[in-house]
């Protein structure tokens, strides 16, 4: 599985970078995974203004930087969202870049690991519905961390009393990984039979 964990603000003295180096090092342990960190401030997108949806515009003209952030994710099997919550919501910076992507995230899964207030819960439900417009499969398990700025280092190393928990944050990790490493698989036999 080649997944991709995307950073998703771009914020002086955000956390989430922390979260998705914790998220990395996860998958990263994992049997077959190929790992990847996007960090949305690597690729400063102008705000979507393009005449139409892309979806629907054949003859698109992408802008370098633009085409630079659909290079980076398009090839990609999964995908992990790392999302704070902004004001009962995702940042913009986030939804401005998913607005850019057409095709990149169809009939593949995504999962999103959030915090903030009550571990950015509400964040999640609205990227949920983001990412299904976009024709992603989102599973059932996502991971919405509480306290996870105290509870990380700026390494993404879990303080040692959370990570003695079997039921804490660890565990929440592995169990949406394992899931969206078996839709992973189950989708891409899925797209390389439809592609036959």
């Amino acid at each position: 599985m080649k997944l991709v964990v995307i950073v998703g603000t771009i914020r002086t003295n955000r956390q989430s970078l922390k979260e998705a180096k914790w998220v990395v090092k996860a998958a990263s342990a994992m049997d077959d995974v190929d790992t990847k960190l996007i960090d949305l401030a690597d690729y400063p997108l102008p705000f979507f203004s393009e005449p139409m949806s892309p979806r629907y515009n054949p003859e698109r003209k992408i802008e370098p930087a633009v085409q630079k952030w659909l290079d980076a994710v398009k090839d990609q099997d999964a995908y992990v969202f790392v999302t704070p919550e902004y004001n009962h919501s995702i940042p913009g910076v986030l939804k401005n870049a998913i607005d850019y992507l057409t095709t990149e995230l169809v009939h593949k899964p995504s999962t999103i690991v959030s915090h903030g207030t009550v571990g950015g819960a509400r964040a999640t439900m609205h990227l949920k519905e983001i990412l299904s417009e976009s024709r992603s499969v989102v599973i059932p398990y996502q991971v919405a961390f509480i306290g996870m700025s105290e509870g990380l280092d700026d390494e993404g190393n879990l303080k040692p009393e959370l990570a003695a928990n079997p039921y804490g944050p660890n565990a929440a990790l592995k169990s949406a990984l394992d899931e969206l490493k078996w839709y992973s698989d189950a989708l891409a036999a899925a797209r390389n039979q439809q592609a036959d």
